[in-house]
């Protein structure tokens, strides 16, 4: 053991360059992969926060609505808006109905906008009577846009995932285009370790050469290699692992949960998660080449 270890502290002394590469490398690319792992994370939240909450809004006609479903000039009659009302709860995804009137309507716009001129133009005419839909599952909103959005007096049909499926689009594309790039680099780590155990074995050949006369067995031959690309990788480990804790404090914990109470953020317990994540991978991508490579050039 005394004698594995002193092979290993040495062979990091001779190429302690090629080590270092492999720690930074290994440290960029592990902070990166670790950094998309919390954004897929945070962007689920928000997804299932969003859409728990997302409502459709059914907005009818008025005398100064237009709209292919409105005769101009004239309110959503009581046949039409009974209608309306029975096609929603008639569908199988509705889970609560609420009806909005013009009062309802014009005391919210009033509370919204009660600091602009606009506030004192409006009306209780102008304003929309409306159905609020809540739906058992956000995702299946589909069936009923198309159920209501054709029905005589309906003005519009207000759907929030108009404005958030572009918004998780973006962010998805975002999270993955990051976990992409860092995979590419833990390539490059992993191709920087077989390279680092290659001239490992160029310098260190009069040593195993009798070390194979002796009868040292494969095994005995490879694991001071393996510490060697163990110790870069657990040090590079480390490194993304403090860097994606600095990152969720200042960013996360110190100022998003700060400046925007409402919403919900991840913590220290995905972080963590995060970082086992992280000390695994660099694990894997470290004993992986190392064993590869030592069969290779080792010849044993």
């Amino acid at each position: 053991m005394r004698h594995t270890l002193s092979e290993t502290i040495s062979g990091l002394r001779r190429n302690i360059g090629m080590t270092l590469a492999v720690v930074v490398t290994m440290w960029v690319s592990l902070s990166l992969f670790g950094a998309g792992l919390i954004a897929a994370q945070q962007v689920d939240r928000f997804k299932g926060e969003w859409y728990d909450k997302i409502e459709i809004s059914v907005f009818l006609c008025t005398k100064v609505t237009q709209g292919d479903n409105c005769d101009p000039g004239q309110d959503v009659t009581e046949s039409e808006k009974a209608l309306v009302e029975e096609t929603i709860k008639a569908n199988p995804e509705v889970d609560e109905v609420y009806f909005e009137t013009k009062e309802q309507a014009f005391a919210q716009f009033q509370e919204v906008f009660a600091n602009s001129p606009t506030a004192e133009a409006m009306t209780v005419d102008q304003m929309q009577e409306s159905f609020r839909v809540k739906l058992k599952d956000p995702n299946y909103y589909q069936g009923l846009v198309s159920q209501v959005q054709n029905l005589p007096g309906v003005q519009n049909v207000q759907d929030l995932h108009t404005y958030l499926d572009p918004i998780f689009r973006w962010l998805s594309a975002l999270q993955w285009g990051t976990i992409g790039l860092s995979v590419l680099l833990l390539l490059a780590a992993a191709l920087q370790i077989s390279n680092t155990i290659r001239m490992a074995t160029f310098t260190r050949g009069k040593e195993i050469g009798i070390m194979r006369l002796v009868g040292a067995s494969n095994f005995y031959i490879m694991v001071p290699f393996l510490l060697e690309s163990l110790v870069a990788a657990i040090a590079g480990a480390l490194l993304a692992g403090v860097s994606l804790a600095a990152g969720v404090w200042l960013i996360i914990i110190r100022n998003a949960q700060a400046s925007l109470k409402g919403l919900r953020w991840i913590g220290w317990p995905e972080t963590g998660l995060t970082i086992a994540v992280v000390f695994a991978v660099a694990i894997v991508l470290s004993v992986l080449p190392t064993l590869v490579s030592a069969r290779r050039y080792l010849r044993v």
